[in-house]
């Protein structure tokens, strides 16, 4: 079960939380999100495995989550003789700030709209009272 909104808010957290707890992110994506943050130019997903040491098909999986969450893109290279093989680099961060601040924003909206019915629904004077036959 997820944590309560009060223990969130004790707990310390770092800016990379952010992807975890916008996106659901796991602890591999945010290290292959870092690899790619760091390299000099686009990587291939045996390139990020080999950095993350894990199997590519692992590596592969939390490519697919970040490239979901819009936090990296993919390009095609084509090969000359035929063929290609895909890249993947980090999207430009503030595009990804810019999508969070909005998700936040909706949320924002949404738990107010809530808190607003939970007070008119527990709120004494608006209770039905019960009748008695």
């Amino acid at each position: 079960m997820p944590d309560s909104m009060s223990e969130q808010l004790q707990r310390d957290m770092e800016c990379e939380g952010l992807l975890e707890c916008f996106h659901g992110l796991k602890q591999l994506d945010k290290e292959c999100f870092q690899v790619l943050v760091r390299a000099e130019e686009p990587l291939t997903v045996d390139e990020i495995a080999e950095f993350v040491d894990r199997e590519r098909s692992t590596a592969y999986r939390s490519i697919q989550r970040l490239l979901q969450s819009g936090f990296i893109q993919k390009e095609q290279v084509n090969y000359e003789q035929g063929g290609y093989y895909h890249v993947y680099s980090p999207t430009n961060p503030e595009q990804i700030s810019d999508e969070m601040q909005r998700m936040l924003n909706d949320w924002y909206a949404k738990m107010g709209q809530l808190i607003q019915e939970f007070e008119e629904k527990y709120d004494p004077q608006n209770a039905e009272i019960p009748v008695k036959s």
